[in-house]
């Protein structure tokens, strides 16, 4: 299968928190995910998309079922990064890459993907197509 071009990415700015660092003044692995959190509903929300209001009214989730993390390069306490955000994929699933550096170093820090399903409450049915309405709206 051949792989289109980026179908939608945007940038946010973040600045590492103290309470998200180790011991070791870098960031602990976990609050990754966070920040993967907050540039994907960013991403969404440039295209109207708010999943957690749809899932209200049609009582259709969206749980991701599998991430990944590559680390390269740790962020540390006070470090201004950008994360680069992409949708890859919205006809199955919602497969999101994400691409976190360091601000004004271009230096990768860490690499990451997310894939979401879309999964009919409260019979916990898995259904094999994004909705309609979402795939509209994501997919040029």
């Amino acid at each position: 299968m051949m792989r289109d071009k980026p179908l939608l990415s945007c940038e946010i700015e973040g600045r590492v928190a103290f309470y998200e660092v180790d011991p070791l003044q870098i960031v602990w692995h976990g609050n990754y995910f966070n920040y993967f959190e907050l540039a994907r509903q960013t991403l969404l929300a440039r295209r109207n998309v708010d999943l957690y209001e749809y899932g209200k009214q049609t009582q259709v989730s969206f749980p991701i079922i599998r991430t990944a993390t590559t680390h390269y390069f740790p962020l540390r306490y006070g470090d201004i990064f950008i994360c680069l955000t992409t949708l890859a994929e919205a006809r199955t699933k919602i497969v999101v890459d994400f691409e976190i550096s360091i601000k004004n170093q271009g230096r990768i820090c860490v690499k990451g993907r997310t894939e979401q399903v879309a999964v009919k409450m409260p019979e916990m049915e898995l259904q094999i197509f994004i909705p309609e309405e979402i795939r509209t709206a994501l997919l040029p």
